[in-house]
């Protein structure tokens, strides 16, 4: 009994991406930048809790209903091959079940807000479901695996200003183009295996210009970003997270520079020292 408790904890941990923490990071900075600047930096106890704990649950809903809606493909490719729905360490109806917890830990978080905040919810829950099926329907899944990303930055100033500001869709689109750019490196991947499957992304779209798009994108994140700051007073400490950022940008240049797979990997990894950056020059313009 025992081994078999052990056996399904570890199909849990590994089908959440608990092993994995860097989803949940990209999704974690970018939702406190927005909850630190709604909040003018002194967010609640209440919020703090939920938002962070959101982020960690739809994170890993997010990561349950990929690997459903991915299990007839993942082992046709070498990264996801050992995946639990394709190694059987958990079947299919478990992994619905999971999904439905997850989805109502998130519906009681929700629940604690008001009810304009629950009603965007609803998006979110939507855009998290829909994302893995985007990849058989169209060449930008990464823009909705953004939106995703960036729809709890809308409801962060949702709850705490009561409406949502040209600051939140400022912060939403230069979170959603970070998005595409790093889910683009990791696209980048697994670009053969998706290519020989049929399998959609914004790397097979952008073919011999994806570095030179990534690059862009990481550009006009900055911009968007030195934009927020400018409307905000924001002096050096936010201004120097940004500069810091750009060189972080510039050194995932130099590793997917001749698209390696396991440096277009490290490269997406190294995405969460950005977000951390970012977040530490908020939180010290408002200390």
């Amino acid at each position: 009994m025992l081994s078999t408790f052990k056996q399904k904890w570890l199909a849990i941990k590994l089908i959440t991406r608990m092993d994995k923490p860097i989803g949940s990071y990209l999704l974690l900075w970018p939702t406190y930048w927005a909850l630190w600047i709604a909040c003018d930096g002194w967010p609640s106890l209440h919020l703090l809790v939920v938002f962070s704990l959101g982020v960690f649950v739809m994170r890993s809903a997010g990561c349950v209903i990929n690997d459903i809606a991915d299990m007839n493909i993942d082992g046709k490719v070498e990264r996801t091959k050992n995946r639990p729905l394709v190694s059987g360490l958990m079947a299919k109806d478990e992994a619905i079940s999971l999904f439905g917890v997850l989805i109502g830990i998130a519906l009681g978080l929700v629940l604690t807000l008001s009810w304009a905040t629950i009603y965007l919810s609803i998006v979110a829950l939507l855009l998290a479901a829909s994302y893995p099926f985007m990849k058989r329907y169209t060449q930008l899944p990464q823009v909705v695996l953004g939106a995703a990303f960036s729809w709890g930055m809308i409801m962060a100033f949702s709850e705490a200003q009561g409406e949502i500001p040209v600051i939140a869709w400022l912060l939403f689109a230069a979170n959603l183009l970070w998005t595409v750019a790093y889910d683009t490196m990791y696209a980048m991947v697994d670009r053969n295996d998706d290519v020989e499957i049929g399998v959609k992304s914004t790397a097979i779209l952008f073919g011999n210009n994806d570095k030179r798009i990534v690059g862009f994108l990481q550009l006009l994140v900055l911009g968007l970003l030195l934009t927020v700051g400018d409307m905000l007073a924001f002096g050096w400490p936010y201004q120097l997270s940004l500069v810091i950022a750009a060189g972080l940008f510039a050194y995932q240049q130099m590793l997917i520079i001749n698209r390696e797979r396991d440096k277009c990997f490290q490269a997406f990894l190294h995405n969460h020292w950005v977000g951390l950056v970012v977040f530490m020059g908020i939180f010290i313009e408002y200390l």
